[in-house]
């Protein structure tokens, strides 16, 4: 089992900044990939960006490619969503998920494909 916590949400003004964290426990390891989702209200789930834990390779939506940078911290178990130049259409819950993951094919990007998920965190931006 993986227990994921999800931190740094809050209210901002459009164009401003903010960065979220994931704190990993549990059955981690070097063979995993974390993701970031988010859920506005009445939306479906989407995905935002993934890394995997060992190389750090990175995969982002095409709505936040360019704004939005994923990375980890090995060390900490730590994985951030920094988000610049914020819309407000960026407004949704922002939930952390997780995966094994060996590599050989295509960072997931489907919320089925993710075994375990935070609670998530609220992000408003206002215009």
């Amino acid at each position: 089992q993986v227990q994921l916590l999800e931190s740094g949400g809050g209210l901002v003004q459009a164009g401003g900044f903010l960065r979220l964290s994931c704190a990993a426990s549990g059955r981690t390891g070097s063979s995993y990939a974390i993701a970031w989702f988010r859920q506005a209200p009445g939306k479906e789930r989407e995905f935002v960006a993934a890394i995997t834990w060992s190389a750090g390779l990175t995969n982002y939506a095409d709505s936040v490619k360019g704004r939005f940078t994923i990375s980890r911290d090995k060390a900490k178990n730590w994985t951030y969503l920094e988000m610049n130049s914020l819309k407000p259409e960026d407004t949704a819950v922002y939930y952390c998920a997780a995966r094994p993951y060996s590599g050989g094919y295509q960072l997931p990007r489907r919320r089925y494909e993710y075994d375990y998920w935070g609670q998530g965190t609220q992000v408003t931006v206002s215009s």
